[in-house]
């Protein structure tokens, strides 16, 4: 090999050398690099939980005045969460709804807490354009053994100020009716008479 030769040989393999090393040096640095944590947006975009909401408890009382259960009232962020645990009713489905005044006077089979809780110009039932009313509810069904334990989410109905509130000057009134609420009838759905019913008030 000639003079020349070698050193061309010499220089290219300095120059390969250089780029393995350049190649190295950038490696190590890309590693030591500040990686962006795919967990910080994901801990960025967590909901808060909110703080628990106001809630009301009420006794839900037959015709012949006794207790039924217990019916609790929760605030969320959605709407009012309504709770209900109750014993000795009729077996079937039957019309829940809220009703426009705090009062269940068995003598008046109930009929003092007045029509349903509109919370608005609304018609009653799911099945019209203008319904529903905010106190109106889905059937709740009855077993063989008399019990009722629910849950439903009303989003018509609040327990915080306003035209919404179940919570108004005279109260609301829970009732459970006799028989089917067929979502179209007006005023109140053609369930039948009212055979439970709880106050719901501030006091409560």
């Amino acid at each position: 090999m000639t003079r020349t030769s070698r050193f061309l040989a010499a220089s290219a393999a300095s120059i390969v050398m250089l780029s393995m090393a350049g190649a190295c040096n950038a490696a190590a640095e890309h590693a030591h690099a500040p990686v962006a944590s795919a967990a910080a947006p994901a801990a960025a975009a967590a909901e808060v939980p909110a703080p628990a909401g106001k809630v009301v408890h009420a006794d839900v009382i037959g015709l012949d005045g006794k207790s039924r259960g217990m019916v609790m009232l929760q605030e969320t962020p959605a709407g009012v969460l309504v709770s209900a645990d109750l014993k000795g009713l009729p077996e079937g489905d039957h019309g829940f709804h809220f009703h426009q005044k705090g009062l269940c006077d068995t003598a008046e089979k109930f009929n003092t807490s007045g029509g349903h809780f509109a919370g608005g110009d609304h018609m009653h039932g799911y099945m019209v354009m203008k319904g529903p009313h905010g106190g109106d509810m889905p059937n709740q069904h009855v077993g063989a053994d008399g019990m009722l334990k629910t849950q439903i989410l009303n989003t018509g109905v609040t327990l915080s100020p306003g035209p919404k509130s179940l919570l108004d000057a005279d109260g609301t009134a829970l009732v459970i009716h006799a028989g089917v609420d067929d979502y179209t009838s007006q005023p109140a759905g053609n369930a039948g008479g009212r055979i439970a019913c709880a106050v719901i008030s501030k006091a409560q």
